[in-house]
């Protein structure tokens, strides 16, 4: 799917709780409202939105969700567009992680996921080395 990617990384080591908040920090500094939920055995989102652009790009319930899923020496990073889950801090991870996280969206949600995708893509990529 088109604003649809994934990283893997191997052999890192890396803390994902750092990673996490690292994620949730450069997306609050760009101006972006963050939720995100408990980490499970499963894994963690975090879902980010600009309430004026959201508004007028993309549905107001559309969201630019991560997810990160694994263990500190390998684990995936994904990016995409998926549906605002309200209370995302309260849901249980495996009916987000199973479910319908990441929509099918059209070419203007893409090209918004896209720009973002590949800065924060390489700030990841920057942070965890």
């Amino acid at each position: 799917m088109l604003g649809d990617k994934q990283e893997h990384f191997s052999g890192k080591g890396t803390d994902l709780s750092a990673l996490q908040a690292h994620i949730e920090e450069y997306l609050k500094n760009d101006g972006f409202q963050t939720q995100t939920s408990a980490p499970s055995d499963q894994g963690t989102v975090i879902q980010a939105k600009k309430s004026g652009f959201m508004r007028e790009v993309v549905d107001a319930d559309r969201a630019f969700t991560i997810t990160i899923t694994g263990a500190p020496a390998d684990f995936t990073v994904r990016f995409g567009i998926g549906k605002w889950a309200q209370h995302l801090g309260v849901a249980a991870i495996e009916t987000l992680l199973l479910g319908d996280l990441f929509l099918v969206v059209d070419v203007a949600d893409s090209l918004w996921s896209l720009e973002i995708e590949n800065k924060l893509i390489a700030d990841v990529k920057t942070f965890v080395g």
